[in-house]
């Protein structure tokens, strides 16, 4: 199994509009943050977690071409607003792309990109997309996919799991019954927005705790602001523990 960060900054991105602090100045390429995603690849399959909104840029700078799978973790605007980027996969795999999340997921996302089940299918006019709902485990591409819910602030979303390896953007806390469910992953991806308290988000501490809790063998935080300086955040982290960023590759032996 191979993880590839595609984005590991927050909904405004890394360099931020109109800011000039010492991160978004910085020359630093592990500072310059496209919006939160990742590609898990197993069973020569290519698994998109979240369309982000730099997906565009992500597949260019990547060299993507084929995506077999879409899992969504739910449907914020940075989660989910470069769905309709997935329109050249469908023209080079002249297929749908299976697309899974809970069912109040889809519903969201059905809502806000209405136009694409509005019409009949138009090849290369709409993103061609089939739903899975999902609210348990399932097998996909002779895997098994956990979901796990977690918190974003009140809304209940979901981690997913996909063997050895816990993916759990956007989370704000986890459920007494959801540790469990990670417990002896080999690599845990984690939310971690910044410093400073966060209503939605785990901050730095909050993200560590809960990392030492879960016990990973290493532990990757993301979704970061620009208030994470890549450098002087990375000093401050535990063993085992790290910064993710855009274009990080990581491998585990075996994706059962």
């Amino acid at each position: 199994m191979e993880i590839l960060f595609l984005g590991t900054g927050t909904s405004h991105g890394v360099p931020m509009i109109g800011c000039d602090c010492a991160t978004c100045r910085s020359d630093n390429p592990k500072d310059r943050r496209l919006r939160t995603s990742v590609q898990v690849t197993f069973a020569d399959r290519h698994v998109l977690i979240d369309t982000a909104t730099d997906l565009r840029q992500q597949f260019l700078k990547f060299g993507i071409r084929q995506i077999d799978a879409i899992l969504f973790t739910h449907a914020h605007a940075d989660h989910i607003f470069g769905l309709d980027d997935t329109r050249p996969v469908n023209r080079i795999s002249r297929d749908k792309i299976p697309c899974y999340g809970s069912p109040q997921t889809i519903e969201e996302i059905r809502r806000i990109y209405s136009y694409v089940f509005d019409y009949p299918d138009i090849p290369g006019g709409i993103p061609m997309i089939r739903f899975h709902p999902v609210t348990g485990p399932f097998e996909l591409f002779g895997v098994k996919v956990q979901p796990i819910e977690i918190l974003h602030g009140t809304a209940t979303i979901y981690a997913y799991r996909i063997g050895d390896l816990v993916y759990a953007t956007d989370c704000s806390a986890i459920p007494e019954s959801s540790f469990a469910l990670m417990a002896g992953a080999e690599i845990l991806v984690l939310d971690c927005l910044r410093l400073r308290p966060h209503p939605t988000h785990f901050n730095l501490e909050q993200a560590v705790t809960a990392a030492q809790r879960i016990g990973a063998r290493t532990t990757y935080f993301t979704h970061l602001s620009h208030e994470m300086g890549h450098d002087a955040v990375s000093r401050q982290l535990p063993e085992r523990m790290f910064l993710a960023y855009d274009g990080l590759t990581l491998t585990l032996p075996k994706a059962l």
